[in-house]
């Protein structure tokens, strides 16, 4: 069970299930997850599909209702709201969608002022709020556009101006960005994060996507079978060799026979250290033959996080593992 702590998180899950249907029909949809989005950071929800990510980031919001659990928002349990005080505690979280969700009557400018009109703005601050909500997401010129005159870049951006509408604690995304190419996915993903960094936005995010947990999230929580079964600082994970999610980013070289007297070692180097010689020193320094099997590095938000797998032969090899240790590296030898 996660406790519910005040002050620096902003989303509190605790033993949500989410069950369709009774007896022997019943579809156990989540099963007892639990996890806490900091205040003011990314928070990523990554899985396959049929894993569980839309019926949760659903429940947060309560378009679904959960069967059992508990979840708090700005530490209020929205679990135990229903009709006016829920209208109200929705209105402080915004929610972008996948298909954009706009309304093809409208204009982009009528568009995000909807939500504006349901919450009772007056006509003269609905207007001052969209044109700041426009050029906020970088689209002024096209106030009065219609949807079908927009790429699905440009209505994604639609979509995030409308969400923020209400100027929301939480910012829910629904694979806001499967449905658009690379380029134009890095622009929204961008966007996002400019939009964490400026406004100190929370926002929890729920992809199939490793890319976009890469490129923006601050922490991940993976799902499978409507299970939580990894979850942690995507820098955390990405850096220790056993975790699913470095498993999934750097996979090990298939069936290998070492040769006598080798080890087979990875190496997983973080931050600095992936811009360092250290392979190249580590020979010099203790006379190792080293044989490279594989290995890669990859870029998360600014930091670069790497792994690599070698064998290595030598009779200074545990001082080269100590020397390897003493640098800050994580460093498992296998079986």
């Amino acid at each position: 069970m996660v406790a519910f702590a005040r002050g620096n998180v902003m989303i509190t899950i605790t033993d949500l299930r989410k069950v369709y249907g009774q007896g022997e029909k019943a579809i156990v949809a989540l099963d007892d997850v639990s996890l806490e989005v900091p205040r003011g950071e990314i928070f990523g929800v990554l899985g396959q599909s049929g894993a569980g990510k839309s019926t949760l980031i659903r429940c947060v919001n309560l378009l679904e209702r959960p069967t059992t659990g508990r979840i708090f928002v700005n530490e209020q349990d929205i679990t135990t709201l229903s009709g006016t005080a829920l209208r109200k505690a929705r209105q402080r979280i915004g929610m972008i969608f996948q298909h954009f969700n706009l309304l093809s009557s409208r204009t982009i400018a009528d568009n995000v002022a909807f939500p504006l009109e349901v919450m009772g703005y007056s006509r003269a601050a609905r207007r001052e709020r969209v044109r700041e909500l426009l050029a906020l997401v970088g689209l002024e010129q096209r106030a009065h556009a219609y949807p079908a005159q927009l790429s699905g870049g440009q209505k994604q951006r639609v979509g995030i101006a409308r969400a923020l509408a209400g100027e929301p604690d939480v910012l829910l995304s629904d694979e806001a960005t499967s449905a658009l190419d690379p380029q134009t996915t890095h622009s929204i993903l961008e966007l996002l994060q400019d939009l964490n960094r400026r406004m100190g936005l929370t926002i929890l995010l729920i992809t199939h996507e490793m890319g976009v947990v890469k490129q923006i999230c601050h922490q991940v929580a993976i799902l499978e079978a409507g299970k939580t079964v990894e979850q942690g600082r995507v820098s955390d994970l990405a850096a220790r060799p056993e975790s699913r999610l470095a498993q999934s980013l750097f996979p090990r070289p298939q069936s290998y026979v070492a040769q006598p007297g080798a080890r087979v070692v990875t190496i997983s180097f973080a931050g600095h250290n992936a811009d360092e010689p250290v392979l190249s020193n580590l020979i010099r320094r203790f006379d190792l033959n080293v044989n490279i099997l594989g290995g890669n590095i990859e870029k998360f938000g600014d930091q670069r996080i790497g792994q690599l797998q070698a064998e290595f032969v030598g009779e200074q090899f545990d001082a080269a593992l100590d020397y390897l240790k003493s640098l800050g590296l994580r460093v498992e030898v296998n079986v």
